[in-house]
């Protein structure tokens, strides 16, 4: 057993009984670097990640390949999760030098932590022109006894490529409402008519893509965007990356059709998807949409929801079969045997309804799919659905990452929030508080000084990155809204101060990945696009813009928390527009800014005035409720009323819901709908 035994991440300890003498990423292991004279053999992985599976059998589990690791180099693991700003610099080395990235990611370094070669899996043998991982090794060890000089001047080209910040311009007035319209026009050409979502395999849902169109259908009315989103969530909904028995969304497609997922299933991905699926159902009003939000959120709430109240990472696309291997997909994919077994005389109507075959659609099993746009169930499926996930629930579970990590948590509790709030579910928005209380429990030191992730067995650990506190000012300035509880308002405005205290770059703006108290690296990173998550500045963004006007106009972090808001858009807005897969999550905020937010204010007891807020989809609206609040948001306010503000101009008290809905679907106060409000 190595070091590794007692970390908190569940991925590091997977690899704590490996014959390679782990060290976690730390001092102790550059240490023994510089004093050893041996280079530094960086692995990074997660722990629902397959090929980083695949490589720890072929290579870290097997004695001899280990002992040439143990004697060539220092060796540390990573989990990408828990260290984004590890991972970040060294996946830009990665792709800098080999053009791709992915994982499990394998970079050598020297004791400064400086890289010379990176590369993602490496085989155990020889294959397809890449070379084995002991023959690597060897290699490597030889070029640093023997060409030091040329490894050095690899490694100063690589350091001078990571450190180099984007040369954005930071210009206000750059920042236009015609930017949403350019950015829908680039979507839609890449959009994929007959499959939906965007490109081709493997294919990724792109939520915060879709959402963003769904939002442009909104505001404009745009037919071309709303049926690209539509059919992009229809054809997911179907496919088999939606698991059509439990619920919930795998991480992406093999294919271009959404047929066959690669199963792992994370919990940030189905915190972003119920956002579109949300709002979806309330510009249509299909209930399809709204089948496929429950599910999802049963999903996360049952097998990822921890009775702390918090929310667990991912699950692994790997389980054992039958027989007791370990196989991709073991516990999702079904025979037509099984399914005759298991519902009898039911399995007919079961087996033509998901698309069924005797030969299967993977690996001589099946995938359960739909035809696009036929989400809705009949009463008979749904009952053989209970009895095959019932079934399918004593099989060997996929391997369960349970640390808890803040950014993650955020992402789905701002989504449960908005959820609960949209649909009147009590139960949704006690999750979303349950969850907010965990993580101000477990998450938060006596300082005030947010932690990224917790583990059971070991608390937190790791300073939170920008990541993390920007989707902690979203989330509580959500539940917020959706409770009116004040506490979660003031949660929100301390988390944001922080934010900017720690991660805001004074000199160029825009957040940095990590904060000002934390471990120097050979980088400081700084998250500009969206990815598999939200970018830190495009997420801080939109929560900062949302939460200024909820605060009263003489609180100097109203001003303040504006002002980055609008620095982060000035910095990205011109080059968003052009790339909106990359940015579809700034250029949500980007409406904020150029729409201005409409301030909604309901004073006293008026349960109706409330319902009537939250059950539409009002994207650039916040609405404050609830217990009282001092300063101007509330001063004057008469109980029993509801109060539309915006650009500092307000309407007349509206006492009834029809007069508060028509004073919100004024063209002069609201961009004009698609749907129903």
């Amino acid at each position: 057993m190595n070091r590794l035994a007692h970390e908190t991440s569940p991925y590091l300890r997977q690899h704590a009984d490996n014959p390679v003498d782990w060290y976690a990423w730390g001092p102790e292991a550059f240490a023994e670097a510089e004093r050893s004279g041996r280079p530094v053999l960086l692995s990074v992985g997660y722990s629902a990640c397959h090929w980083c599976h695949v490589m720890a059998h072929e290579s870290f589990e097997d004695p001899d390949t280990a002992a040439v690791m143990n004697r060539l180099f220092v060796n540390i693991k990573v989990d990408r999760e828990e260290r984004p700003d590890v991972d970040a610099i060294y996946m830009e080395a990665t792709q800098a030098m080999t053009g791709r990235g992915g994982w499990p990611m394998t970079v050598f370094m020297d004791a400064e932590g400086a890289p010379f070669y990176c590369g993602t899996y490496f085989p155990a043998q020889r294959r397809h022109g890449q070379p084995g991982f002991v023959e690597l090794c060897t290699a490597i060890d030889d070029a640093w006894h023997h060409r030091r000089s040329e490894l050095t001047e690899q490694s100063s080209r690589l350091v001078d490529h990571i450190r180099q910040q984007p040369a954005f311009s930071v210009d206000a007035d750059h920042i236009e409402v015609e930017q949403l319209d350019v950015a829908e026009s680039k979507l839609i050409a890449l959009f994929d008519s007959l499959w939906g979502g965007f490109g081709g395999a493997p294919k990724f849902p792109q939520s915060m893509s879709i959402d963003l169109l769904l939002r442009q259908a909104r505001r404009t009315g745009s037919a071309r965007a709303l049926e690209a989103a539509r059919h992009s969530l229809d054809a997911m909904a179907a496919g088999g990356i939606y698991d059509h028995l439990g619920g919930g969304f795998a991480r992406y497609s093999t294919d271009e059709q959404w047929l066959i997922p690669h199963f792992e299933k994370m919990l940030y991905d189905n915190a972003l998807l119920l956002r579109p699926y949300l709002h979806a159902w309330q510009i249509t009003g299909h209930d399809a949409y709204l089948q496929v939000l429950s599910e999802t959120i049963g999903y996360v709430r049952r097998d990822l929801g921890s009775e702390a109240g918090g929310f667990f990472s991912a699950e692994d696309a790997d389980s054992l079969d039958g027989q007791g291997h370990s196989e991709e997909g073991a516990f999702y994919v079904w025979s037509i045997d099984e399914i005759e077994a298991v519902l009898g005389d039911a399995a007919d109507e079961f087996i033509e309804f998901y698309g069924v075959t005797r030969s299967g659609n993977f690996e001589s099993g099946n995938v359960l799919f739909r035809p696009i746009g036929e989400a809705i169930r009949p009463p008979s499926i749904d009952a053989a659905r209970a009895m095959l996930l019932e079934h399918r629930n004593q099989r060997s579970r996929p391997g369960l990452d349970d640390k808890v990590l803040t950014e993650w948590n955020g992402l789905m509790i701002a989504s449960l929030a908005e959820a609960a709030a949209a649909t009147g579910n009590t139960a949704w928005r006690d999750a979303a508080v349950a969850a907010s209380e965990f993580l101000c429990r477990e998450l938060r030191d006596a300082n005030g000084r947010w932690h990224r992730s917790w583990q059971a067995e070991g608390g937190a650990r790791h300073l939170a990155y920008a990541h993390d506190y920007a989707a902690l000012v979203d989330a509580f300035t959500r539940v917020y809204e959706t409770t009116g509880v004040l506490r979660w308002l003031a949660e929100a405005q301390a988390t944001a101060a922080s934010l900017i205290d720690l991660f805001w770059d004074v000199d160029d703006g825009g957040f940095f990945t990590t904060g000002h108290d934390a471990e120097a690296l050979v980088a400081r990173p700084k998250d500009l696009m969206d990815n598999a998550t939200p970018s830190a500045n495009s997420t801080a963004a939109s929560a900062l813009l949302r939460l200024a006007p909820l605060l009263s106009a003489d609180d100097p972090d109203t001003a303040r928390f504006a002002d980055v808001g609008i620095k982060v858009l000035a910095i990205l807005g011109a080059v968003a527009a052009e790339n909106p897969l990359a940015f579809a999550n700034l250029l949500l905020a980007v409406e904020l800014e150029t729409e201005a937010v409409t301030e909604i204010v309901i004073a006293g007891d008026r349960p109706d005035l409330v319902e009537a807020v939250q059950r539409g989809w009002r994207p650039t609206a916040v609405l404050a409720w609830g217990e009282r609040g001092e300063g101007s948001l509330w001063h004057e306010r008469t109980d029993g009323l509801a109060y539309v503000c915006r650009d500092q101009a307000c309407r007349q008290p509206a006492d009834s819901v029809d007069e508060l809905l028509g004073q919100l679907a004024d063209p002069g106060l609201e961009p004009t709908a698609a749907g129903r409000l």
